[in-house]
């Protein structure tokens, strides 16, 4: 059995009650798979990304019948940090964040579950591919530079976006959140954590090679020899400046050894960069 998610951000947590850890969140019409029920809460899988949590019921709306690929692989999703969606039945008005997916867009309407909502369209992106989480990846020739671009400048509208543990909207995110979010406006579902997300794309051997867009991926062994983990990602600008969320979402200096502040201090050793356009 499936639900989708009907609210703005819901937590996906790794116990059944509000204390616990926030593992992920699901965003406005994110479909998930219902594993196990409580009272109160309903264990889920996404059908998005394959993670699973715990869920307050009173977030989900149960969809017996529906198709996950109808709302995993629209090619349309909003395109700024934060949009307002509109029901046309009742008028009600919904927050929407960046990297919602809109399925059956179509001139600023899109539908979810039978309903109908208004957007502006400026407010939204009509991605040139529609990847799925299972391929490889990358991408689409002639179309990729344009991506890239796209790409860049919709990472840049969530500078100063808030560290959160397991978020992933425009008032909370993680590193490989924002990276998630950032990457379901060109239509190419990653991953949810940075280790995942590694495992998918084109390896790119070396910095110098690195175009825009592409992720690097770091673990703590500047600090630590033993910890080689990857712990953080983060998105490149060019082969000198990385934008990534840690603390807030901002701008670092990155060479070979990985990501350094502005008094030259390594904070993240770098690991491997991937290509996903």
């Amino acid at each position: 059995m499936f639900a989708i998610n009907h609210c703005t951000v819901t937590p996906v947590r790794q116990e059944p009650f509000e204390g616990s850890e926030q593992l992920t969140q699901l965003l406005f019409g994110e479909v998930c798979e219902v594993l196990d029920r409580l009272p109160r809460w309903t264990k889920i899988r996404s059908t998005l990304d394959g993670q699973e949590g715990w869920v307050d019921f009173k977030m989900l709306t149960s969809a017996s019948n529906l198709s996950p690929l109808t709302y995993n692989l629209p090619a349309t999703t909003v395109a700024t940090p934060i949009a307002i969606a509109t029901a046309m039945e009742t008028g009600d008005e919904l927050m929407l964040t960046l990297g919602t997916r809109l399925p059956n867009y179509a001139h600023g309407t899109f539908e979810v579950l039978g309903k109908q909502y208004l957007i502006n369209p400026s407010s939204v992106n009509t991605a040139l591919s529609t990847a799925s989480i299972a391929s490889d990846l990358p991408s689409t020739g002639a179309n990729a530079d344009l991506q890239r671009s796209d790409l860049i400048t919709i990472a840049q509208t969530l500078l100063n976006a808030p560290y959160l543990w397991g978020g992933k909207n425009a008032m909370g995110m993680d590193c490989s959140g924002f990276t998630q979010v950032v990457y379901a406006t060109q239509g190419i579902n990653l991953l949810r954590n940075a280790r995942e997300q590694m495992t998918q794309g084109e390896l790119v051997p070396s910095l110098a090679e690195a175009q825009p867009g592409d992720l690097a991926f770091f673990d703590h062994a500047d600090r630590d020899p033993k910890a080689t983990n990857i712990s953080h990602v983060g998105l490149l600008l060019s082969s000198t400046e990385i934008i990534h969320c840690s603390g807030c979402v901002h701008i670092d200096t990155i060479d070979e050894q990985g990501i350094h502040l502005p008094d030259g201090e390594l904070t993240h050793h770098l690991v491997q960069i991937k290509r996903y356009l």
